[in-house]
């Protein structure tokens, strides 16, 4: 079902942007896993609305509850299941929206494919939705580490923001030096030029867009399948499956094809007993199957598409019209994408792991 991502490791989201309240049903979590709301909460905190000047004012804590799947700490190998209520909606806000379709939202393809929409903040199609994948991860997290690769490390920050880009080492790249400024850039200085970016295009009522790169370290070599389930491929459709995307590469991606082959292939030598890569031009994934090398890919993010800007758009019964955005929304969703696309990124490799384990015995 569309709702439901994974194979192993399976997750399955719920809910609505202004209805009672989102979550996940998670399946294959193996028995024994020690969690709380508390590990599963400093990760909602960081998706959360609210949180700074830059994002969305909509007042939500995002409290989860765990609702099975646990005892006295420990999984215990039967569906998990997180909620998260919602207590800010305001649905009066999108009135207007119920008859009009927002340019580059999911308005008008909804109802087309449908014949009825939730038009109150977007429904199934909005950002809230991902409160789930984020739920879901850091239970993911907690299996990798305790199962598969305690070096394991998933760390994503914004590298660009329209027209700003920044120069991070991503060998050297720390969660603290990510969480250390508001818009989630891990080089200080740039974070300060896109944070005044940000907050002229919310003065004009307009939005921006960006880029959001994300480096694996500790990815057990050999997950992945050689054909269809490319681990590169799953974790191109994790990103594309979130809310404003519009771009995903891995490596040196689209830049690589400006190299020849001689100058692109990452040579392999010997380090003690393990084979290693001289580059990483590859970003971690050769033949679909990960080499042990640090993961890196990058994922493009679309300029918000409600604005508070006047736009020609078109009413529900077929009539040209314009609409102004009302309501409370990010004029950037960067921020709050970087612990997304950690989310996405660690599911992926939960699910890949489980199933290389139960394939290859190891």
């Amino acid at each position: 079902m569309p709702n439901t991502f994974g194979h192993n490791f399976r997750i399955t989201t719920f809910g609505e942007s202004h209805g009672g309240g989102v979550g996940v049903i998670i399946d294959g979590c193996p028995p024994g896993i020690e969690i709380s709301e508390s590990d599963i909460q400093q990760e909602l905190d960081r998706r959360r609305p609210g949180q700074s000047e830059i994002v969305t004012p909509r007042d939500e804590s995002d409290e989860c509850e765990i609702l099975s799947g646990t005892f006295e700490g420990k999984t215990i190998g039967t569906p998990i299941c997180v909620l998260v209520r919602n207590k800010d909606a305001r649905p009066q806000a999108y009135s207007e929206m119920a008859e009009k379709f927002r340019p580059s939202h999911a308005d008008f393809t909804y109802q087309s494919k449908y014949g009825i929409r939730n038009w109150q903040g977007g429904g199934r199609s909005s950002a809230r939705e991902t409160i789930g994948r984020v739920a879901s991860a850091a239970i993911a997290f907690k299996v990798i580490k305790d199962q598969f690769s305690q070096s394991f490390e998933v760390i994503a920050h914004v590298s660009v923001v329209q027209n700003i880009q920044a120069d991070v080492d991503l060998k050297n790249l720390r969660r603290e030096d990510v969480e250390s400024n508001i818009v989630r850039c891990g080089d200080q200085e740039t974070a300060e030029e896109m944070i005044s970016l940000i907050k002229e295009a919310r003065s004009e009522g307009n939005s921006l867009g960006g880029i959001v790169e994300c480096v694996l370290k500790g990815v057990p070599i050999g997950l992945g399948d050689p054909v269809f389930d490319k681990l590169e491929a799953d974790l191109a459709k994790g990103m594309m499956s979130l809310p404003a995307t519009k771009g995903f590469e891995i490596g040196s991606g689209f830049k690589g094809v400006q190299m020849t082959g001689k100058d692109h292939n990452d040579s392999f030598y010997m380090d003690g007993d393990r084979v290693r890569t001289k580059t990483n031009r590859s970003g971690g994934v050769q033949g679909g199957i990960s080499n042990g090398e640090d993961i890196v890919f990058r994922v493009a993010f679309k300029p918000t598409a409600t604005i508070m800007t006047e736009q020609q758009t078109v009413s529900s019964s077929g009539e040209d019209t314009q609409l102004k955005g009302r309501g409370r929304h990010d004029p950037c969703v960067l921020p709050r994408a970087v612990p997304m696309v950690e989310s996405m990124a660690t599911l992926v490799i939960c699910d890949h792991a489980m199933r290389h384990k139960a394939q290859c015995y190891k």
